[in-house]
């Protein structure tokens, strides 16, 4: 009698633990939903075109830049990659650097009157001038290099992970590093940047995403669906994937291209429907 009692005590704490680990299991999963945006709380806005740009298609574009009327550009790969600068309505360099074949060349940003391009895996990043892109000096540090722009003060750099770096422009000492999340998420592969009114811009590899992130926190504030674009212009989210932001701070225009891509595109960010 007592052997049966046990038993069935043995057997009702059993249900009760299973019964007990299911809740915890369910109670302990993320909350999803069918929106690909899912884990995210920042605003989805969508892009009207204003305007359409030729491009070099052979142009593998890491960085842009806009600065008083002419364009920038830093594209990779190795024994292809350069800087150039012209003018937005012509695909044709006035002027180009060739980095040495042993480089890939990476994302680029202006400061004052200086160019400043990144390489990947090489830990050298170059500083030029900008009226003739004569070599002034090079630079050192210690991750991959990825995205590069500034904000009037500092430099702030990406290397693919969720880490935004602010370096000091005379130095390029490291003054702080910021962690970019959105919902508590950590965000990742953050690439190509570009510093618009107060926030950073930023491409993610291999999506068709641009985040909005606050430079403070690293926050994701809302987030660019150019999907639509990336199919228009003939990208993927693979190789031809969508890197590259530029902004004409003077009227105010914001451009976008791709690796590979023949335009560059001239978009105004509007809601979401």
């Amino acid at each position: 009698m007592l052997k049966s009692c046990m038993s069935l005590a043995k057997n009702k704490f059993n249900r009760f633990f299973i019964f007990f680990t299911f809740l915890i299991l369910i109670f302990s999963q993320p909350v999803c939903s069918d929106n690909e945006n899912e884990i995210s709380r920042a605003p989805l806005f969508d892009y009207k075109i204003v305007n359409i740009f030729p491009h070099d298609d052979k142009a593998f574009t890491q960085g842009l830049a806009f600065y008083k009327g002419m364009l920038y550009e830093g594209s990779g790969r190795y024994g292809k990659s350069e800087l150039t600068q012209r003018r937005l309505e012509s695909k044709e360099p006035i002027m180009t650097y060739k980095l040495p074949p042993s480089l890939f060349g990476e994302g680029i940003t202006i400061y004052k009157d200086n160019i400043i391009q990144l390489t990947w895996r090489a830990g050298v990043g170059f500083v030029y001038q900008l009226s003739d892109f004569q070599l002034l000096k090079s630079f050192s540090f210690s991750t991959e290099g990825w995205g590069i722009t500034s904000d009037g003060n500092t430099l702030i750099m990406s290397d693919g992970s969720d880490t935004l770096y602010f370096l000091e422009p005379g130095s390029f000492k490291e003054i702080i590093r910021v962690k970019v999340s959105d919902n508590n998420s950590p965000v990742t592969r953050i690439n190509e940047l570009e510093y618009i009114q107060g926030k950073i811009y930023a491409n993610i590899w291999k999506t068709g995403r641009i985040a909005i992130i606050k430079a403070e926190s690293g926050i994701v504030e809302g987030w660019i669906n150019l999907e639509k674009l990336v199919h228009q212009a003939g990208g993927d989210n693979n190789y031809k994937t969508l890197n590259g932001i530029a902004y004409d701070k003077e009227n105010d225009r914001l451009f976008v291209t791709g690796k590979l891509w023949p335009e560059i595109y001239e978009i105004k960010i509007v809601p979401a429907e």
